[in-house]
């Protein structure tokens, strides 16, 4: 990764993009889905055709040698990486830059970039790999702060101790996962949190955003990997003590695990490794009833077997990412300390009772080197690697290629499927897309699933944010209004706002609220995410994503 360039735009690294072959293949297959799509190429244009204003602030002599005030690299902090961050870019749309970017290589520096952005009343952005998919990294503050900087924990990127005892180890905010991982690999350790954006995401950002992996079950979520944090706040730095578990009252670490920069900012945390696997078994299941398909990942869910893998992917979903003719249940096992065939035995034998069948038998390994992954499961694992390349490429070509996530009960799946495959389908005949919805599970749990759904869709070149943002707001209202979340792993940030305040309590914001007034009391942190600053008449959201209506 090290002789490779971050795309300032879109997804990834520059060398990684969608080209040649590669490109003809999906032009190929989204043209014989959507035959009426205009998937002409429109290429990013030149950051020298941006208009960027000068930087409003001056960094004091303390952090100057950390701070940045570089056109390309105001702009590449200046979005995330969503369908509209990365449609608007194409567009020469970016109206929320940054003044500054400024990369501390300590928690003193840290400390001192707060206390400056405190007293000279500059709002400060933390950023992390600039992943976010929903407004989170995004300086869309308003004119009610003198600047905006953008703080950037790429610096701090180190395993700083391994408790090979307790099987933990206390790890800078700023890692990104592959340089995590690469750390880890020597003591025989792994975290074991693998996101879709493993390669451009960073701890911090995982626990600020309460992020899921890439594993279905058992150990998902960031939240179940953290045993203590430190984090700097405007007013004082505080750690939590390092516990197996407790009952001592309300948990400190749980304030801080989604708040997403605006109450303070995570610099390192104790987190709780997994030995490496050895034993790992994969299969692909067929289901010619989806529905039937849904009952058997629901049987699985809630047997005690903890599949690493159990992703069950529609019709549709199932066609367009693994070629597949049916719906089909990417189904894994692993193990650093025993076999996992039995396991995969038991978990195929629930899912032959729900009418599923294996085009191949299953494939198992021993060793941390082999693969089991079997034809459709490494078909979908390819694709998935390149969806995010895909999308941008896509996008440029007119198209509205974007997803959206959620969890709900298990017995509300149903109804909630149909309400959001009929809002989005909806929307799209009203703004003039023909498209289609797809949907498959990342996560599941004994009491419910977590669906991920997918826009495809032929826009029209110049109005496809404007018509993403349309579909975005119907699905979001079918979602609230069937009693699921607004997102499940991907964080509130700007865009979500709308229906998060209407899912949370009342109470429960007037308490974060408070929290936020004692913690920031000056309101620079990451205005207008998760909470507002308190008593503020700042304009902290700015324009409302997805033209969504006010609280």
């Amino acid at each position: 990764m090290g002789s490779k360039t971050r795309s300032w735009w879109g997804w990834g690294n520059v060398e990684d993009a969608v080209t040649g072959a590669e490109r003809a293949e999906i032009t190929r297959r989204t043209a014989e889905m959507l035959p009426g799509a205009d998937l002409t190429v429109h290429e990013a244009p030149p950051i020298e055709s941006f208009e960027v204003r000068a930087s409003r602030v001056q960094a004091p002599p303390a952090l100057a040698s950390i701070a940045s005030a570089d056109v390309r690299d105001r702009l590449a902090h200046s979005h995330g990486q969503a369908f509209r961050d990365v449609v608007r870019a194409l567009l020469g749309r970016l109206p929320h830059v940054p003044d500054l970017v400024v990369r501390p290589t300590s928690e003193g520096q840290v400390v001192d970039l707060l206390d400056w952005c405190s007293d000279a009343d500059i709002a400060a952005i933390p950023f992390g790999g600039g992943s976010s998919v929903v407004g989170g990294v995004e300086p869309r503050v308003g004119d009610a702060y003198a600047g905006v900087v953008s703080l950037d924990m790429g610096a701090m990127d180190q395993v700083l101790e391994i408790d090979r005892t307790s099987r933990a180890a206390l790890v800078q905010a700023g890692v990104l996962g592959p340089h995590l991982e690469d750390q880890l690999r020597p003591q025989g350790y792994s975290l074991r949190f693998f996101p879709q954006s493993f390669e451009f995401s960073t701890l911090g950002g995982w626990l600020a955003t309460r992020a899921g992996g890439h594993y279905a079950t058992n150990l998902t979520r960031i939240d179940d990997l953290t045993e203590s944090l430190r984090v700097v706040t405007p007013s004082g730095v505080l750690e939590s003590r390092r516990l197996p578990g407790s009952g001592a009252g309300p948990s400190p670490d749980r304030m801080f695990l989604g708040s997403e920069g605006a109450l303070g900012v995570i610099t390192q945390a104790w987190v709780r490794l997994q030995d490496r696997p050895r034993w790992r078994a994969g299969a692909s299941v067929g289901f010619a009833d989806h529905n039937a398909g849904v009952r058997a990942v629901r049987a699985l869910s809630q047997s005690g077997l903890n599949p690493a893998n159990c992703r069950l992917l529609d019709p549709m979903e199932a066609f367009i990412n693994a070629a597949a003719p049916t719906a089909v249940l990417v189904l894994g096992f692993e193990s650093a300390d025993h076999p996992v065939n039995a396991s995969m035995e038991r978990a195929l034998d629930l899912c032959r009772d729900h009418g599923g069948s294996l085009a191949e038998e299953p494939r198992y390994a021993d060793t941390a080197e082999q693969d089991a992954r079997t034809g459709a499961a490494d078909t979908w694992r390819n694709s998935f690697l390149r969806m995010p390349y895909q999308r941008d490429a896509l996008a440029a070509q007119g198209m509205i290629v974007e997803t959206f996530e959620t969890a709900c009960t298990w017995d509300r799946f149903d109804t909630l499927h149909a309400a959001v495959d009929a809002a989005a389908q909806d929307a799209m005949r009203q703004v003039g897309a023909e498209g289609v919805v797809t949907c498959r599970f990342t996560h599941v749990y004994p009491d419910g699933p977590a669906p991920y759904f997918g826009v495809y869709a032929a826009g029209k070149w110049g109005r496809t944010v404007e018509q993403w943002d349309e579909i975005k707001q119907a699905v979001s209202e079918a979602l609230i209004s069937c009693g699921a979340t607004i997102t499940h792993h991907h964080a509130v940030g700007r865009d979500h706002r709308p229906w998060y305040d209407r899912q949370r309590p009342n109470l429960f914001a007037a308490v974060l609220q408070a929290g936020k007034t004692v913690l920031d009391p000056a309101g620079i942190l990451n205005p207008g995410v998760v909470i507002d600053p308190s008593g503020s008449s700042r304009d902290a959201h700015g324009p409302r994503a997805c033209n969504a209506p006010g609280r």
